[in-house]
Order: structure tokens, then sequence, then C-alpha cells
């Protein structure tokens, strides 16, 4: 019975751990997303490669060198090895505390440095291996070392969320560097329009066939469209710019791939259901880490309050020679079981344990903050893909038909059924709305972009698999 008794006193001792255990909080997750008009299926467009969305080669190069030199997330692969160091740290603590110690000293009335009255002028030599090990008892150790590695696995989160961000800026700040692109050129292609629209109009008045106020308005609408080309060069250099500090370069002209109307865009778009939402995203990741890591140093303040018990021990060997120091009649050797528990502290034990208590109770709204926000970024991004698709297919029409609008007027006003307001007011209209699908045709490409970062992208070639929750 008494070794019955002892085997399940040590089983017990060996996995209690004080403090409450962790539990993920209760979300609420919907069933579908707002806009989502299929069952969630279990793929997503997370866990697809960035290739499969946009099949754009220069694009893909670009995203390979920001991940490679990019500063912001080197500096983030630093801060996980400092955490799991930090982790290696609090795991030592579950084994023996080993020390080694050499003394030698020459003194009068002192033994090894010590006051010793009586003692006679001599040297001393001491020569000893000491051990201490706390048994985790009440697994203060463990708690540590369960926030240790939550604390490991949050950063490696948030080095995920630093791929994640820099990859989707990197495909964001392209795509607005193509629009400008496709902006310049519809400017310039403006500018030509208004060029011979003057040069018509200057040959009607030094024909006497008009007055000189149509020519002026021309000459007006030449100059602001060419006014909007210098914008648009300032506004490309920097985006370039800002692409090159992403990729880790010195800043300078950024190669193009497709145009902006030769990108492709998916069809449609595989959600994955909610729940794996907070799988994959690596924010909402990194907060349930936190969590774990104050539920975790909860129990830790927990076991302050109770006694430390552990072992010491001390073996090697005195002498006033150095030579006999090894020899048998010199060794020494104790061995010691030592408790101490705190009496009055002030206070202090308690009020660790109460700001424990809040630092969890922060981390878990902040953890229910995070997937909220999360299930709310995802049904933007959707809802902004439905409709920017809508926009642009209304925006495209508008195109169309002041693109025959100019047409008919010019020739309505060669042939002389026309004037210079119907031609010069169906040019002016035509403008700003090419520009304007020109943006909505980057935004329809940057919301992919934005749903595939609000569903947790995956980019599993580049980021480590999310770890799991600790024990």
């Amino acid at each position: 019975m008494r070794r019955s008794l002892a085997a399940f006193l040590a089983i017990w001792l060996a996995g209690c751990a004080i403090g409450p255990d962790y539990q993920r909080p209760e979300t609420v997750e919907p069933p579908t997303f707002r806009e989502q008009t299929t069952p969630a299926e279990s793929a997503s467009l997370a866990d697809l490669p960035w290739w499969e969305v946009f099949q754009d080669e220069a694009l893909r190069a670009l995203i390979g060198e920001a991940l490679a030199n990019n500063y912001n997330l080197r500096i983030a692969a630093s801060r996980v090895e400092q955490a799991r160091a930090r982790a290696g740290i609090a795991r030592s603590e579950f084994f023996p505390q080993i020390n080694g110690e050499f003394d030698a000293t020459r003194g009068n009335n002192a033994v090894l440095g010590v006051p010793s009255p009586g003692a006679p002028r001599d040297n001393a030599f001491l020569l000893a291996a000491g051990l201490a090990w706390e048994i985790d008892i009440w697994g203060r150790i463990r708690r540590t070392n369960e926030a240790a590695r939550a604390e490991l696995f949050a950063t490696e989160a948030f080095r995920r969320g630093i791929v994640l961000t820099l990859t989707s800026d990197v495909a964001a700040s392209y795509f607005e560097l193509r629009e400008l692109d496709l902006e310049l050129e519809i400017s310039r292609r403006t500018v030509d329009a208004y060029t011979k629209m003057y040069e018509l109009f200057e040959r009607k008045f030094t024909g006497g066939a008009s007055s000189k106020l149509g020519m002026l308005r021309a000459e007006a609408a030449l100059a602001s469209a060419a006014a909007v080309i210098p914008d648009l060069e300032r506004r490309t250099v920097e985006v370039e710019n800002r692409l090159s500090v992403l990729l880790g370069r010195i800043p300078g002209p950024i190669p193009r791939g497709e145009t902006l109307l030769e990108q492709k865009t998916p069809p449609q778009v595989p959600l994955g259901v909610p729940a794996q939402l907070l799988e994959r995203r690596p924010d909402v990741l990194e907060a349930e880490q936190r969590l774990v890591a104050a539920n975790a140093l909860v129990g830790v303040s927990i076991s302050n309050f109770l006694p430390r018990i552990g072992l010491t021990a001390l073996a090697g060997g005195v002498s006033t020679e150095l030579s006999d120091i090894l020899q048998q009649r010199n060794s020494l050797w104790s061995i010691a079981g030592i408790a101490t528990t705190p009496i009055f502290q002030g206070g202090a034990i308690y009020y660790d344990w109460q700001r424990a208590k809040a630092e969890w109770e922060d981390a878990r709204l902040f953890y229910e903050l995070t997937a909220l926000a999360a299930l709310r970024d995802v049904s933007d991004s959707l809802v902004a893909r439905e409709k920017y698709a809508e926009e642009q297919q209304q925006r495209a029409r508008a195109v169309v038909a002041l693109q025959e609008s100019v047409r008919i007027s010019t020739v309505r006003y060669v042939d002389g059924r026309a004037d210079y307001f119907e031609v010069i007011n169906a040019q002016q209209d035509l403008f700003p709305a090419e520009l304007s699908l020109a943006r909505t045709e980057a935004s329809q490409l940057v919301s992919i972009v934005r749903l595939y970062r609000a569903l947790g992208g995956g980019w599993s070639q580049y980021a480590a698999p999310a770890p799991a929750p600790a024990p």
C-alpha cells in the first residue's frame, strides 16, 4: 500500500501544475461570410500559391526578392531567434544547475577567506563542484516554460504576419505602379487627341470658319491634360521607391511584367469555412499565443505563494597543499534538502497575482477583438471584390459610350453640324472616365490581394506551419 501511494504521489507531482489550464475562448463564427453566394469550401484562396492567382512573372520575382531581402522580415526573424533563446533559458530550469569552484588563498586567522581566529598563517586550496536543483512540485517551472514556448510561437506568428503583410504590400504597390503606367498612357494619348483638336480649331479660326474662343478652349483643355503627366511621373517614382524599400534595395526603377489590363483574376474565390480563418490568420494566432502565455503566468504567480523545495550537493577537496587536494583524507561532500517559503512580503506576491490576472483578461479581450476584426476584414474584402467588379463593368460601359461620343461629335464639327462646345465637352468627359476606369481596374486587383491577406494567405513555401497552442 505504501509503495502504491508513493507511486501515485510521484505521478501526481510529475503531472500537476498549479494554476488554470488554457482553454480557447469561445468566439462567434458566422456559417458563411457576407456576399458569399456558394457554400464554404474546404479549400481556400489562402491555400493557393500566389502565381495561381496572378500569373505575372515580374510580380513573382519581386515577391521572392522582398522575402529574401526585406529588413522588417529580417528583424522579425531575429526576434524569433531571441524568443527561441529565451525559451531555451526557461527550459534549463528543469535540470540541475552544476557549478565548479576553485579557491586559492593565503592568510592569517582565516580559512579560505573566512575569519577563523587561531588559524595559523597558511595556504588554503578548495576544489569543489556544487549542485542545486529545484523540485518542480507546484509546476512553477512548467508554467514558466509554457509561457516561454507560447511567446516563441507568438513571435513566429508575428513573423508570418510580416510575411503576409510584405507580400500583399508588394503586390498592391505593383498594381498601383501598373495603374499609374496605364494612367500615364491614357494621359499621353489624351494630350495627342487634344493637340489634334487644338490644331483643328486653329485651322478653323485661321480660315475664319470659327471664333478664337474655340481655339482658346481647346488650348486650355490641352494644357490641363498635359499638366497631369508630371504629377503621374512623380507618383510613379514614389511608388517605385516604396517598392524598392520593400525589396531591401536602393530606390530605383522597378521591372514590369503584364500590363494592368492583362492581369488575370480568379473567376471563383474558394474561401474555406469561417472556423479555418482563426487557424490561419497570423495576427489571430499571435494573439492566442499571447493569451496562452498570460494564462501560464497566472499559474506562476500562484506558485509564488507556495514553498520552493530543492536539493543541494557539494563534493570536492580542501587542503593546505595544492598537490594534496585530491587525497582521500582531504575530500569533502554534503547533500541537503532546502525549503523556502514567503512569510511576509508586504503584499507584493498578492499584487503580482492580481497583475497576472489583469494581464490575462487583457490578452483574452485582445484575442476576441482580433478574431472579430479578422471576420470583418474578410467580409469587407468580399464586398469590395464584388462591388469593384460591378463598378468596373459600368465604368467600362461609360468609356465605350464616351469614345463613340467623341468620334461622332468630331465628325459633326468637321461637317459644320456642331459647335466647338460639343467636341470639347465630349473629350473632357472621356479623359476622367478613362482614368477612373484604370483606377477601378487596379482596385479590383488589389481587392483580391486584400482578400488573400484577410484570409491569412498561406505562403506555405516561405512560412513555417502555424504552431499548435501550448498544452
